[in-house]
């Protein structure tokens, strides 16, 4: 897909998040290079949208709702502001007045995981945000293999399968209670 195949410089960023510099994506996923990344988790009422993820990176997991990363576009790093909307729209088809109020910044998240299908390394700050819509969007099956409604107490409970197929940052977003 020719999104993938886009040469994108992202944030490399230190503990702090503190940018030390710009990398290109895929060398900063084959070597683990920590990096900046955004997660907006999608809420319908009291559930959360779910997305099978359709990527080079940890492709089938279940994402909370949509990650990605904030780009360089003629060398000014985009705010998680415009990222989040240009995502939104790109993989769940939403505009920004499809939202019943602006996301809400939930705090970071810092990890590191191997996809076990692939040779890349997710090693990351992640800004967390959440928003409202009120129902079930379109996806582009581009870059999910689905999307479907969980309810919160679901995604929280370790004995549940969903659990098994959340994306490590997921994991790491419930630990720190922030959905």
């Amino acid at each position: 897909m020719q999104y993938y195949d886009d040469v994108q410089y992202i944030a490399q960023v230190n503990d702090e998040d503190s940018i030390e510099g710009k990398i290109e994506r895929w060398e900063a996923h084959r070597n683990g290079i920590l990096h900046r990344a955004l997660t907006i988790a999608v809420y319908v009422n009291d559930s959360i949208l779910l997305q099978k993820r359709k990527h080079p990176v940890f492709d089938s997991v279940f994402d909370i709702t949509v990650s990605t990363h904030q780009i360089y576009v003629d060398d000014i790093l985009q705010s998680d502001e415009e990222t989040i909307y240009q995502t939104l729209e790109r993989e769940l088809l939403l505009k920004p007045e499809s939202l019943k109020q602006k996301p809400e910044y939930k705090g970071n998240v810092m990890y590191q995981a191997n996809d076990p299908k692939s040779d890349f390394i997710e090693h990351e700050v992640c800004h967390v945000y959440t928003c409202v819509i009120s129902s079930i969007p379109l996806f582009d099956p581009a870059f999910a293999y689905e999307v479907k409604m969980v309810s919160v107490d679901d995604i929280k409970n370790l004995e549940l399968g969903t659990h098994l197929h959340l994306a490590p940052w997921v994991k790491e977003m419930i630990k720190k209670d922030m959905v």
